[in-house]
């Protein structure tokens, strides 16, 4: 997945979510594509660029109360690594009676004794029909692989993203990564204290997190808990949530980066942030080794026969100083 010059454009579309109710039943998407400008070109929507042809598909589930245009960034750099990703902003209740911008978590796929059934992304069965339409119609049509589909996401989004990634659940997905997440389970949902929910585990999958995240710092109290480090929850979702035995999957932690450095440029709108630690490092090359590693993930596990890329990810891994824990299993 090399950077390409070429520029990057987005389609926008509406879907519905037929189990929500109105008015909170429409989500609008943006489809950030790798694009070129043939000479001349006067149009409106720039064609793609076909030599890249076809294109991966990554569905980014946004963090709660966190506007997709905060991931334009990640969405822009995949793009140009020759990705399709689709970021949606969807209004409706996080939780009753607590309207916002939510990532789509279904709770009753989350209650003990239904969790592990079902997947606990809302909007992927209404979201994955228009990708199909948009790969029979448009300027994307016969150039998405939607064989080869990527869920990702920041937060609550990261944590329906790797929950909801497998092949029982959605057959085309074949990797999930996640920043800032992790599957402590809400004592209100009736669980025990302190309890790491299991995943899947039937596909490759990158947890990430930052040293300096006060989000979840400080959020243990749901879970009931008081976490002894910010990364704790999502070092025990890597150790118990995910048996491994495959190599596929990897715990990367940041050294410095906080629970908001994957959302740029941010700002405080109605998010949480006022429970983060202000960062002490520069971020910006936290966000591009997060872009890098997702890319060099994606690239490792993506295509069949990748082992050189899977050696080669690992080592880039290993090698950069802001990596303050690497690990695989």
């Amino acid at each position: 997945m090399s950077v390409a010059s070429s520029p990057v454009r987005a389609l926008f579309r509406a879907i519905r979510v037929p189990d929500a109710s109105a008015p909170y039943d429409t989500v609008h998407l943006q489809v950030f594509y790798p694009a070129v400008v043939p000479e001349g070109f006067a149009g409106l929507t720039l064609p793609v660029d076909e030599g890249r042809s076809p294109f991966p598909v990554v569905v980014f589930f946004n963090g709660v109360n966190c506007e997709p245009c905060l991931y334009r960034w990640l969405a822009i750099g995949l793009a140009q690594r020759g990705l399709v990703v689709v970021t949606f902003s969807w209004v409706a209740e996080n939780i009753p009676g607590l309207v916002g911008l939510t990532p789509g978590v279904s709770l009753p796929a989350l209650m003990p004794q239904v969790y592990g059934s079902q997947p606990t992304a809302a909007v992927l069965e209404s979201l994955l029909p228009e990708l199909q339409r948009l790969q029979e119609e448009g300027v994307l049509a016969g150039h998405l692989d939607l064989d080869r589909l990527v869920l990702g996401g920041h937060s609550a989004g990261g944590r329906v993203a790797i929950e909801s990634a497998s092949p029982e659940f959605f057959p085309p997905v074949k990797a999930a990564f996640c920043y800032g997440g992790h599957t402590a389970a809400a004592q209100q949902l009736g669980y025990d204290p302190a309890t790491i929910l299991p995943l899947p585990d039937r596909l490759p999958l990158l947890l990430m997190g930052g040293t300096a995240d006060g989000v979840i710092a400080k959020s243990g109290g749901r879970y009931g808990v008081q976490w002894d480090q910010p990364t704790t929850p999502v070092r025990r979702t890597f150790d118990e949530a995910i048996a491994g035995g495959r190599g596929d999957s990897y715990l990367l932690l940041l050294e410095g980066a906080t629970h908001f450095t994957i959302a740029h440029p941010f700002e405080a709108i109605a998010s949480v942030s006022f429970l983060d630690e202000p960062a002490t490092v520069p971020q910006a090359p936290l966000r591009t080794l997060i872009l890098e590693a997702i890319a060099h993930f994606l690239q490792a596990h993506l295509d069949p026969g990748s082992r050189p890329c899977q050696r080669a990810w690992r080592e880039y891994g290993q090698q950069q100083e802001a990596i303050a824990h690497f690990a695989w299993k």
